[in-house]
């Protein structure tokens, strides 16, 4: 829950554009998966999550705190151009970090199922039933084309529930205005290893895995 909440603040300071000295020179580090990584087998395997964590969402950490000692570089000098050139790269970098860290602890080996209480309540009043809210976000995350996130997201002005798709680690809080609750990455990095091209058949499995007590405590913090 700390974790979730120091990377919500960190999120919201990259939303404003806004990066202080302070800020700057924070150092984003990989944060530890809540479980070993032959885990969740066998509906992602050990090599899958070992390379997604080690290699993929390493490399996002890595390149972040490069970017951000050069932004922070361009701003004591007043560098415009460099800021503005650097802007995608952090942007991308930081979304890969904050995506990441929050898919790690919504799975879980005891995960699964369905979720109880008020979120399971609202999953029912916005989309009908669970199974049918399942099969949305399914959806939306095979639509994804190339590379993106299938989300579950709450839309605070209307105080509901909705299923979006990103692009890439474009951040859902930035593209819709959605809170994150729930993503599935849709990358290939994500299942290739263990599915090979078969995306369905990986997001099928991975509602085997999923933590509901984490996705409702965040849920709670939003609600």
């Amino acid at each position: 829950q700390c974790c979730w909440m120091m990377l919500e603040n960190q999120c919201r300071i990259f939303l404003r554009h806004s990066l202080t000295k302070e800020t700057s020179r924070q150092k984003h580090t990989l944060p530890d998966l809540p479980y070993d990584y032959d885990a969740l087998e066998p509906h992602i395997s050990a090599e899958s999550m070992w390379r997604h964590h080690t290699k993929y969402h390493a490399e996002y950490v890595k390149n972040l705190n490069m970017i951000q000692e050069k932004y922070l570089e361009a701003l004591q000098m007043g560098d415009v151009r460099a800021e503005t050139t650097l802007k995608p790269a952090r942007m991308l970098n930081f979304g890969g970090h904050f995506n990441h860290s929050i898919l790690w602890n919504s799975l879980s080996p005891n995960g699964g199922g369905e979720p109880k209480g008020v979120l399971l309540n609202t999953i029912r009043r916005d989309f009908g039933s669970f199974e049918k809210m399942k099969q949305q976000m399914s959806a939306a995350s095979m639509s994804v084309q190339g590379s993106g996130w299938g989300w579950l997201g709450y839309n605070r002005l209307r105080r509901k529930l909705e299923i979006a798709t990103c692009s890439n680690e474009d951040m859902l809080q930035s593209e819709t205005g959605l809170t994150p609750l729930l993503g599935v990455d849709a990358w290939e990095h994500a299942y290739c290893f263990q599915y090979n091209s078969r995306r369905s058949d990986y997001i099928k499995s991975i509602w085997n895995v999923i933590n509901w007590d984490e996705v409702s405590k965040r849920f709670k913090t939003v609600h």
